[in-house]
């Protein structure tokens, strides 16, 4: 609590740790129940159920519950641990997501995606590091702290959104409710790494044809003297690909940023849809791509870049000159509209939180943690885009998360949530 002397601080901080020994049997439960509620997304439009069982958990720990639709059927959820000084004090977000990764039925599993299980020292099961894992350390943190009474200067948000798995936002939505905060720490993996990431940005190209030919017309097509200006859109979707192949080649030569392996600039032409027959020469295709930038760019720059790149390599074609690319940037749903937007988040070491999450890991660990860049993307970026200072700081590995036989460790979780702990502790003291 604020205000105490360093030695009866010292003395409380070791009874938290100890009892985040103690109490394993309740944070294991804790996260086995909420992997227990079966939200893969896609489908999605099923964490309204978590998200009573979390608002109940934040209730217990002494919080306000504000709840709102994203989707119908699904829901995010505020918990507000209400300070006991002024506006001015720091305020504090702590951010996880409820949804989970998709889970196929052809996957071989060895244990039961929602049915968790404890074996060799792991807990498994489909969300384990990704990200129930860091949601129930943040929310046994706080039921702890709440046992010992400590309370807090500032207002402390717990955010359990949704939507984070398929671009919708949930996170989003809480910044544009208003809710604000000095810093933010978002709990998803990033096996107890600090750590920032890039932007990703989805779009579609659309190669489309004016008129529509039989297949038994493209030898005319193809042959000199047949007389018919025509293409496939298919065939013409190639040249897109390898321009884009270029310019992620030239990226990877030119552009770098601390913390990424060069080369993290990517083009990924992940979808490709394009013919309506196997009796038509294909009049229209669509190409899917996921564009992976650094903290220093804007994806609008980034949109600009693409779209003149491939516009120039369009006119040196005979036929792409006379029929302009489409382009369709971004969206708010993977699901609803099929595109996305994470914004990038840099990592600023002189910021007071950043260095008393550096201060509390090291006090657990006993050695410094490592500040890095993801190599994927949270809803971390949100908060960047909304001017306020975040990490990202989790438990579990991404060779984990998406993964058949999803896991995390329990000895990890346990630091996690001593790490958690001695950062609130410390969280109370800032100026």
């Amino acid at each position: 609590m604020v205000g105490i002397k360093w030695g009866m601080k010292l003395n409380k901080r070791e009874a938290l740790l100890k009892d985040v020994k103690t109490r394993e049997a309740e944070w294991l439960t804790l996260l086995q129940n909420l992997i227990r509620f079966e939200t893969p997304a896609p489908p999605a439009r099923n964490t309204s159920s978590i998200q009573n069982f979390v608002a109940e958990e934040l209730q217990a720990s002494g919080c306000t519950i504000d709840r709102w639709p994203l989707y119908p059927g699904d829901e995010v959820v505020v918990g507000t641990k209400m300070g006991y000084e002024n506006e001015k004090a720091p305020k504090l977000i702590l951010n996880g997501h409820v949804d989970v990764a998709q889970v196929d039925e052809s996957e071989p599993w060895q244990h039961e995606p929602f049915s968790p299980l404890i074996e060799d020292g792991y807990v498994y099961g489909r969300g384990a590091a990704d990200m129930k894992g860091g949601l129930a350390g943040i929310l046994f943190s706080l039921r702890l702290l709440n046992d010992y009474g400590i309370s807090f200067p500032g207002d402390i948000y717990v955010q359990s959104v949704t939507g984070e798995e398929v671009g919708e936002a949930g996170t989003k939505s809480c910044t544009t409710r208003g809710y604000d905060a000095d810093f933010a720490l978002v709990a998803d993996t990033s096996n107890l790494e600090i750590q920032g990431q890039g932007g990703v940005v989805t779009g579609w190209v659309t190669v489309k044809s004016r008129k529509t030919f039989h297949d038994a017309e493209r030898q005319r097509m193809i042959h000199a003297g047949g007389g018919i200006y025509g293409a496939s859109a298919i065939e013409k979707m190639m040249k897109v690909i390898n321009s884009l192949q270029e310019l992620e080649r030239h990226w990877a030569v030119t552009k770098s940023y601390p913390g990424f392996p060069y080369g993290s600039t990517t083009i990924n032409p992940a979808v490709i849809e394009g013919g309506r027959h196997a009796a038509f020469v294909a009049d229209e295709c669509h190409l899917w791509i996921t564009v992976h930038y650094y903290p220093d760019e804007h994806h609008d720059e980034v949109i600009q870049e693409i779209e003149s790149h491939l516009q120039k390599a369009a006119a040196a074609d005979p036929w792409l000159r006379h029929h302009p690319l489409e382009f369709q940037w971004g969206g708010t749903s993977m699901i609803e509209d099929r595109g996305e937007v994470f914004p990038p988040l840099a990592v600023d070491e002189s910021n007071p939180g950043v260095k008393l999450l550096k201060q509390a890991h090291e006090q657990v660990h006993k050695e410094a943690p490592t500040v890095s860049m993801s190599p994927t993307v949270t809803d971390g970026g949100w908060f960047s885009d909304a001017g306020i200072p975040a990490v990202i700081y989790g438990p579990g590995d991404l060779a984990n998360a998406h993964a058949v036989d999803e896991r995390v460790s329990v000895e990890q979780l346990r630091t996690y949530i001593q790490t958690l702990v001695c950062f609130l502790l410390d969280w109370g003291e800032i100026d």
